[in-house]
This record gives structure tokens, sequence and C-alpha cells, in this order.
């Protein structure tokens, strides 16, 4: 039985997991993945992932090694997945809760999971989660695979955002909002000639700009994180559809192949292939 909820794919995929719909993923420490229900919480869940490419026993050889030293583990089968499981209780602001600790692993990828909720409650979700957990093995890349933005590409596009922004307000003395109207101005930078063509990451900045724009004014669009082979970027997709539109490789594709890029038409080319999805 296939467990339903959201997709998450590791950065560099080495694993994925399935997390309930009503979760988002959130900014955490490096190498450890955070996600929780922002609306209603019912506690913090966090993954790390640790990988040995010269000892394939690594994930099992972790979990005896916790079993062995932890003398508060005990071993539980979630899934597939043979844990080490263990808890310990805290105290914060007057309230009390419990971190519950499972240390898994699968061939040479070991995992430290850990859900921390108010005392006495479930830690269901947390185990359904672990229960999804998948490994890729080295080299192994997804020919497509579609899943929710992950942090660090909601990061790449916030930053060149924060980027065309604030070149749009220094070189036009103009503010950019993410409005239809903004078009122009992304193209008035993009024919100033006051950048290179090869000053790629300049361009990508331009079209996620663009990409924000498409966001804001057609309904239904949404980024999300797209890994094909090896690579893994941010793109938009209408709904649950197959249109799907990469904005970091929007303008640029045009400059690389000196070729004008008319962002008036792109925009109105996106809203008619939206029209014939929704017909």
């Amino acid at each position: 039985m296939s467990v339903q909820g959201k997709k998450f794919i590791s950065p560099g995929v080495w694993f994925s997991l399935i997390y309930p719909s009503s979760w988002n993923e959130f900014e955490d420490a490096e190498d450890s993945f955070l996600f929780y229900n922002p609306n209603k919480w019912t506690g913090n869940f966090r993954i790390s992932a640790y990988r040995d490419d010269r000892n394939n026993e690594y994930g099992k050889e972790s979990v005896d090694y916790e079993l062995k030293e932890n003398k508060n583990a005990s071993q539980v089968k979630l899934g597939e997945m043979i844990c080490a499981y263990s808890k310990e209780m805290f105290q914060e602001e007057g309230a009390y809760y419990v971190t519950h600790v499972w240390i898994t692993g699968v061939d040479n990828v070991a995992f430290e999971c850990t859900f921390t909720v108010p005392r006495g409650n479930s830690i269901a979700e947390a185990e359904e989660i672990i229960s999804t957990l998948k490994t890729y093995p080295k080299g192994t890349l997804p020919a497509l695979e579609i899943i929710p933005i992950r942090v660090l590409e909601i990061n790449a596009v916030n930053e060149a955002f924060e980027w065309a922004s604030n070149t749009i307000k220094k070189q036009l003395k103009k503010d950019f909002t993410s409005i239809e109207e903004d078009i122009a101005k992304i193209q008035q930078l993009i024919e100033s000639g006051n950048f290179k063509p090869q000053q790629r990451e300049v361009w990508e900045s331009f079209g996620i700009a663009f990409g924000t724009i498409l966001e804001n004014q057609i309904d239904g669009m949404e980024w999300v994180t797209v890994i094909k082979g090896k690579q893994e970027i941010p793109a938009l997709r209408f709904k649950e559809s197959e249109l799907l539109i990469y904005p970091s490789e929007l303008v640029w594709n045009f400059v690389r192949s000196e070729q004008n890029c008319d962002l008036n038409a792109i925009f109105e080319d996106v809203k008619q292939k939206v029209e014939k999805e929704l017909n």
C-alpha cells in the first residue's frame, strides 16, 4: 500500500521520503531537514543522512552500534526499516516535551530521525514517514521527478528575486512587485546592454524574477523542484498538469543562442497553454 502525502528527495538524490500533505519543509541546520504542520503543530520531524561509500553495511552497522551503546534503545521495525529507537524528555517554559529518536539505515546510508512532541502526543506521523524511507544507489539518477519546492530551491528563488528587484530599483529607479506591468522593466534591463552574454547568473535571475510574475498573475501556478538526471532546479507547474516552465533557463537560453527574448510574448504563450489545460 502506498502512503499518501508529499514526496521529498534529498539534495544530491541520496534518499526520499513521504511526509503528510498538511506539512511543509522548513529551514534547519545544514545537512538536516525539518518538517512540520504549520497550521496545527503536532511535532517537529528532523532527518539527517550519512553515507559511507566504502561500506555497504554502514546503515545496518549504525543501527547495531546504537542498540549496543545506548542502554535505552530498543529495536523496532517501521515498514521495511529496522530502527534503534529511544526517547528523552525535557522541559521548556514549564511545558514537558519528548524527543523520540530513531537510528536506521539501508546499505551504505544511515539516518538519524527525531520527532519532538508535547509529552503524551502520538508519534504515528513520524513512524509513517520513516516507513517510507528509500535510498538511491550512488549514480542512480531519476529520469524526471517533480516534488514540492524544497527549502534549497526556495532560497535560490528568493536570492535571484532579491538581486533582480534591487537591480531594477538601482538602474531604473522603479519598484518591482511581481505584477504584469513589471515585465517591461525586466525587458528593459535585458536589452540595456549593461550585462555580458556570459553572465549566466544574471540571466537566470531575470528569468526567476519573470517566474515570480507568472506565479503571481496566473492562478494555479506553483513553484516545484524538478529533478531530472543531474539537474535539480526550481520550476513552475500549473496545478497537477504536465505544463512545466523553467524560469531559470528561460532568458539564459535566448541569450546564449543569441536570440531575441520577448518576455511579453512568452507571458501570452504561457497564458494560452494554461487556457488549453483548463479546457
